[in-house]
């Protein structure tokens, strides 16, 4: 036993080792120990945007770096453990070896997630809007329940999510909603969502009780640094002011305060109601714009963009961008589209517990991508 457990500390730090090698951990705390000096710099806080990015940014050094570093020592330890309990032929202390190394592979191959962030854009913060499809009420409702999805996988990663724009439907659920994960990585650890989710259900607004299908799309954009130029002439401009929705007797409510633009030539629309002056949400939404359209012309030179940009007219039945199926009624079962993976606790993956979908996309994507099932593989 003694043995085995030896090839398996040496196994776990293997794999230890690589991945740090890849994630270029070393030079990760390089840049820690940089941001950590200019921090303490006077007028660090002058420019409360840059600042606060690089808060961010610092944060996440610090939880990657730390959590390596103190598997690193768990795996020292590990290995002292295994030794004693040799010596001292401790069958308890071999038990608790076992254990540890289990807690140990767990922790490794969670970090080992982070190697499959290959896209130069992973590791920023991102944009994700969400538009009801097919279903009519049934999906403005599935809309909202996907934004509570994104939300709580989101938060529970310790990403900070801002509501920039939520536009309530009447009866119930949203007729869109935009929102903004900031945290370093939030891109890369959401970009398995993008596309159109499928909800099978009985519908709880059929009086007969009838089973209903609705669809949601969600679109991630990668939030630029600001360095990147987009030339945005004001003549491809249409400017809308309205009353922000949603309840409540807010100011912003009260005031032509929200604000959409639209994007003549790519027919891209963003809008913002978060802020409490219109000023500030034309700020936002031309933020959000370049973004969209830096994306865009990315996608175009990948020979990506036609199919992805097509979401909004497409979602219903046989939607080629269909990514998930997540079905309450006659049985339960959520399944991707595009890895195969499968999950029956569907209500815990509507809580944001989407953490083996997401692990099976960066897999499946760092593979090359087979091609997808049809509808008829569901």
């Amino acid at each position: 036993m003694s043995e085995a457990q030896a090839h398996k500390i040496t196994d776990v730090r293997r794999a230890y080792d690589a991945f740090r090698k890849t994630l270029k951990v070393d030079a990760l705390e390089e840049e820690r120990r940089a941001l950590e000096e200019r921090m303490g710099e006077p007028g660090f806080w002058d420019a409360q945007e840059a600042a606060q990015k690089t808060v961010l940014r610092l944060k996440a050094l610090k939880e990657l770096t730390d959590t390596c570093n103190k598997l690193r020592q768990r795996l020292d330890d590990v290995a002292t453990l295994e030794e004693l309990a040799e010596l001292e032929g401790d069958p308890a202390a071999k038990e608790e070896v076992e254990r540890e190394l289990a807690s140990i592979q767990e922790g490794v191959d969670g970090l080992q997630l982070r190697t499959y962030f290959t896209g130069e854009h992973d590791h920023l913060s991102a944009s994700v809007e969400i538009h009801p499809g097919a279903g009519g009420v049934d999906a403005c409702d599935w809309a909202e329940m996907v934004m509570r999805l994104l939300t709580r996988y989101a938060e529970r990663r310790g990403f900070e999510v801002e509501v920039v724009e939520l536009d309530h439907e009447e009866q119930a659920g949203i007729k869109s909603a935009t929102l903004r994960v900031k945290g370093d990585g939030a891109f890369g650890w959401l970009k398995s969502e993008r596309g159109t989710h499928r909800l099978v259900r009985i519908s709880p607004f059929d009086a007969q009780s009838r089973r209903q299908t609705a669809f949601a799309a969600v679109d991630i954009t990668p939030e630029f640094d600001d360095k990147i130029e987009v030339d945005i002439k004001d003549v491809d401009l249409r400017v809308d002011t309205y009353s922000a929705g949603g309840p409540g007797g807010q100011h912003v409510n009260k005031t032509q305060s929200a604000v959409r633009i639209t994007h003549r030539p790519t027919g891209i629309v963003v809008q913002c109601q978060s802020e409490r002056s219109q000023h500030a949400n034309k700020r936002t939404c031309m933020t959000m714009l370049k973004n969209r359209i830096v994306r865009l012309e990315l996608e175009k030179r990948e020979a990506a963009a036609a199919a992805g940009w097509q979401t909004k007219s497409n979602m219903g039945f046989g939607a080629e961008d269909r990514i998930r199926t997540y079905t309450l009624q006659p049985f339960t079962l959520a399944k991707d589209m595009r890895t195969g993976f499968s999950e029956t606790n569907v209500q815990a993956v509507l809580d944001g517990k989407i953490d083996g979908f997401v692990e099976a996309y960066l897999k499946w994507a760092a593979e090359g991508m087979p091609p997808r099932r049809g509808a008829s593989d569901e």
